[in-house]
């Protein structure tokens, strides 16, 4: 659906524009009155939004004033951001509704659930969840919201009474409140009186990480599915309250783009998404047209944007029998630049953004039927499909894997249980306690679908996101999806860790196997305490028990602590991260002896990671939450601007993340080579690849897939490009469980994420391969054939020692958006072993 574009509002002289002149009728709709008790925003703030970028405190401040003021607004604290800062909702909605919630939630759940034909919709409101600038350097949402919240709790007459009598809204001020709040600091503190509205001031560049990412630098607006981070937990409790029937999620784009609004591109939605949400979309559409239309903002539709990845907070209610609207502004960036379409002012970004808001709730307001008719035909419909069987996932070697897995499962309402007994199919044994099983007849059944299903053919080549998030093969478990049911055991109502077995005191040695994910956590525990650790670089069999590649040894003799402070330790460190610890009573084996030479010594990792100018932000992001949040390692940020004056000798670890420019002269280079070869351990990602090529730190042999273009016009040209994009997809990889790189991984092949083009040909010698891609290796997602057939067979880690340190290279992110479980322990093998490669 292709609208009439109409003229864009913009003032042209930066000398008649000031900000100190926007009042709050410039927003609001004409001819509406408003009731004089309920605060307006400056009021509170202290300014008419719009003249500076409101702060997360500011904002919080005016929702808890209209809550206290407006018997229509409810509010509630839903937790807090890693910054501590409150993730707020408002409940806005009429008077009588407030008094009937309970009800009007109930029936809405009611209308997923069998038995919800006979529910009478005729005076149900519908649910309609709204979000604002869950990045944070998208801000006109979140100052929209100011607006919005006003007019919703003080606009007075039928309009409004009739609005809110038909429509419970669930308000969401800000998705990013870290963000928002580093974005509005960079904005507000380079804002001149005189406002300088050229893109080349420093108020529209800010600096590194942004203010798009939350405390870690993760994109929030990736983590709907994984429910990795406590903003996107909160939300998505409170979605699963209500399944709303509309979601909007309203961001921001180029300054020289105009206004973006759903439907996208809709040869790329997902195939497990209704044919009918399209249409939805597209009737909505109209509203949103009309409201533009009348205060002369240009817009576009169906151009670019997908609903593939339900990871998006647009696309995640098109799985749940909702309708996903991405509003996407062209961006001030700060207060007004200069752009194709004249002058952007922050103030014109606000209103598009209100303007939206409100035509949003028009049309769930005269739609309202029909979409609740929809939540129900869609649950429906899905009960019909057939499915009677099962999934089983599970690691019999890691259950802390499994257990975060279930654990996503259970934050998306899915049912999940406990296996009835050990079992063995397809020969992978699943184990009770460290497994779980999921009846796929259940109301969750195509989100569970989303969730696991593996996908290779695709009716569109492009995708704004990755194609494929298989989250059995992300978290490295063995998986079945076609289980009998007769293997159901209790469900789980209350999911827990599995509790380690309780550490046998021994005055010999400590085993710890190496497959439990925590072990990496506990591992450094005994180093930083000053014990000694070593690794085994054979199996072995010791008093009935088989022992892994990675074994670790804790020997009783020679530590600091005497043998009955060892043993607390131990269960302390045993309790804590959820593995077991073996207490043995002799150091004589089948295989390696307990005094073996491999047994190699381990020493505490001292960790630098850099950041900073030309690093990734999401990348280098995802290793320090990995460290800090999951393993409880310090690790240094270096910014990479400071390097020069860096004491390098402070480190036995540095990791190099994906840049998109190079960080390193080469003054700086021959640095970290003097580092290395004294014996430092240099980790590098992705592009760091020919970082390390060109300046010598490794040689590497890329293969380079022939993408000539034929038969193609230049209408086509960039969807051809876009067509040899690796987006995102999962690999199947064959790996040398004898290498330390592999230590704790039980089997002999890896799911691996890629999005990358870094195809290295394998070592002539082929115990230099211990990760290598199989001849047929795509597992799930999309990649054009000329790049499958290069990737075949490439290597996506590389090693070499550098006097006395070494060169370690992964070509894609082993941590990827953190729900990557199966792979992070590629990255603490490369710490922990990497003397031992």
């Amino acid at each position: 659906m292709k609208y009439i574009f109409t003229i864009f509002f913009a003032i042209t002289s930066i000398s008649s524009f000031s900000q100190n002149d926007i009042s709050l009728a410039y927003y609001l709709p004409k001819n509406t009155t408003y009731n004089p008790e309920i605060p307006t925003p400056q009021s509170v703030l202290g300014y008419v939004p719009g003249k500076w970028h409101v702060t997360h405190d500011k904002l919080v401040s005016y929702m808890k004033a209209l809550a206290k003021a407006s018997p229509r607004i409810t509010i509630e604290d839903r937790g807090s951001t890693f910054e501590d800062r409150p993730i707020l909702l408002l409940t806005i909605t009429s008077q009588q509704n407030h008094q009937n919630l309970q009800e009007i939630q109930k029936k809405h759940i009611q209308l997923t659930e069998n038995g919800s034909e006979g529910l009478n919709l005729e005076n149900l409101p519908a649910i309609v969840y709204q979000g604002f600038s869950i990045h944070g350097n998208e801000p006109s949402g979140s100052n929209a919201s100011l607006i919005a919240a006003y007019h919703l709790a003080a606009a007075q007459g039928s309009e409004i009474d009739e609005l809110l009598n038909n429509v419970v809204i669930l308000f969401d001020p800000s998705l990013n409140p870290d963000g928002l709040q580093r974005f509005a600091y960079w904005a507000n503190t380079n804002k001149s009186k005189n406002i300088n509205s050229d893109p080349q001031d420093r108020e529209y560049s800010e600096i590194w990480p942004g203010g798009r990412t939350n405390h870690y630098w993760f994109d929030m607006n990736r983590d709907w599915l994984p429910v990795q981070l406590p903003e996107s937990r909160a939300r998505i409790k409170t979605f699963h309250q209500w399944y709303p029937n509309i979601l909007t999620d309203h961001h921001e784009m180029g300054s020289n783009s105009t206004f973006f609004f759903q439907p996208g591109i809709q040869s790329r939605t997902h195939p497990l998404t209704p044919k009918l949400n399209q249409k939805l979309t597209k009737k909505i559409a109209n509203y949103h047209a009309k409201a533009l239309d009348n205060i002369g903002s240009l817009y576009y539709t169906e151009e670019n944007f997908d609903d593939f990845y339900y990871g998006k907070g647009s696309t995640f209610p098109d799985i749940n029998g909702g309708i996903g609207i991405l509003f996407e502004q062209g961006s001030s960036r700060g207060h007004a630049q200069q752009t194709d379409n004249g002058l952007l002012t922050f103030p014109f970004t606000i209103r598009n953004q209100f303007t939206a808001t409100l035509s949003t709730l028009e049309a769930a307001k005269t739609m309202r039927k029909e979409l609740l008719d929809y939540k129900r035909s869609f649950y429906n419909d899905a009960r019909k499909e057939l499915s009677k069987d099962a999934y089983i996932f599970g690691n019999e070697k890691d259950a802390a894997s499994s257990y975060h897995l279930a654990e996503i499962l259970k934050r998306h309402q899915i049912k999940i249980h406990e296996l009835k007994q050990d079992i063995t199919t397809q020969g992978k044994t699943f184990k009770k306690g460290y497994s779980y099983i999921i009846p796929k007849n259940q109301k969750q059944k195509r989100l569970l679908k989303a969730i696991f299903e593996k996908r290779t053919t695709f009716q569109d080549s492009l995708f704004y996101d990755i194609s494929a998030w298989t989250f059995p093969l992300a978290f490295n478990l063995d998986y079945t999806d076609n289980a009998s049911v007769s293997n159901l055991g209790t469900e789980v109502s209350n999911l827990s860790h599995r509790r380690a077995n309780a550490v046998n005191k021994s005055n010999y040695a400590y085993l710890i196997e190496w497959h439990e994910y925590y072990g990496p956590k506990a591992l450094y525990q005994i180093l930083a305490k000053g014990l000694r650790a070593k690794v085994g670089m054979n199996p072995f069999s010791l008093e009935n028990k088989k022992y892994d590649y990675g074994t670790i040894l804790v020997p009783v003799q020679n530590q600091k602590l005497n043998k009955e402070e060892l043993h607390a330790f131990l269960q302390k460190v045993s309790t804590n991260n959820h593995i077991d610890i073996t207490g043995v009573s002799t150091g004589l084996t089948k295989g390696i002896d307990l005094g073996s030479n491999q047994f190699r010594a381990l020493s505490l990792p001292r960790i630098g990671l850099f950041t900073g100018t030309g690093i990734t932000p999401y990348d280098s992001g995802e290793i320090w939450h990995l460290m800090d949040q999951r393993y409880d390692i310090p690790i240094t940020k270096l910014t990479t601007d400071n390097f020069g004056r860096t004491d390098l000798s402070r480190y036995t670890h540095l990791i190099l993340p994906n840049s998109w420019r190079q960080s390193f002269n080469k003054e700086k280079s021959e640095k970290l080579k003097t580092w290395i070869r004294n014996g430092g351990t240099l980790i590098g990602y992705r592009n760091a690849a020919q970082f390390f090529k060109n300046n010598e730190f490794m040689k590497i042999e890329f293969t380079t897939p022939e993408n000539d273009a034929k038969n193609i016009s230049f209408e086509q040209k960039r969807d051809f490009r876009g067509a040899q994009v690796i987006g995102g997809a999962i690999f199947d990889a064959k790996i040398d469980r004898s290498h330390p790189i592999n230590f704790g991984y039980k089997n002999n092949r890896i799911s691996l994420f890629r999005n990358t083009k870094l195809f290295i040909k394998p070592d002539k010698q082929s115990y230099n391969n211990p990760i290598q891609y199989t001849k047929k290796p795509l597992l799930s997602g999309y990649i054009s054939k000329k790049n499958l057939d290069s990737l075949s067979g490439t290597v996506p880690f590389r090693h070499n020692n550098f006097g006395k340190g070494n060169v370690i290279l992964f070509t894609d992110n082993t941590n990827f958006r953190a729900f990557w479980y199966g792979t992070n322990k590629l990255l603490m093998n490369a710490i922990f072993f990497s003397d031992e490669m």
